[in-house]
């Protein structure tokens, strides 16, 4: 066996790609597939999670809390990961993805305080600490919130 012959198993996938309810020798003709009678059988079968009027779970299980519909995931690094650049440099968000030290900016990107800094840089993105900011000035360098 070879990765280039990797099959499932005989029988254990099942098209859902055939034409049901089309007479006897299409070998899916009378009930289509819907077995007898019953509620399931029939056409306006009920919605998902419906337990036939029994109140249904999604309804029997306390909710807490709430969900913010506009909350923003901003990633957050260290000065200390501003190391990997040269003095001078401009640091924007693009910049940090080309050096790995993000991978995906999702919301926006806030530098923290933690760690050494020692670089003159150009910093622009979305936030900074206070001590951030203080640490990147005090060497000379500047703070730009995009």
């Amino acid at each position: 066996m070879e990765l280039s012959n990797l099959q499932p198993a005989e029988g254990s996938k099942h098209s859902d790609n055939f034409r049901r309810g089309r007479g006897h020798g299409s070998g899916n003709g009378k009930t289509a597939g819907k077995g007898h009678k019953g509620q399931k059988a029939r056409s306006g079968a009920p919605r998902i999670g419906f337990e036939g009027g029994q109140m249904p779970l999604y309804r029997r299980l306390p909710k807490r809390g709430f969900k913010n519909r506009n909350t923003q995931e901003i990633v957050v690094i260290n000065v200390s990961a501003l190391e990997v650049f040269d003095d001078g440099t401009d640091v924007t968000v693009e910049t940090l993805m080309e050096k790995g030290i993000i991978k995906n900016p999702k919301d926006g990107v806030k530098i923290l305080g933690n760690g050494e800094f020692t670089k003159k840089l150009n910093v622009k993105v979305n936030a900074f600490s206070a001590s951030a900011k203080e640490k990147i000035e005090a060497l000379g360098g500047k703070t730009e919130v995009i």
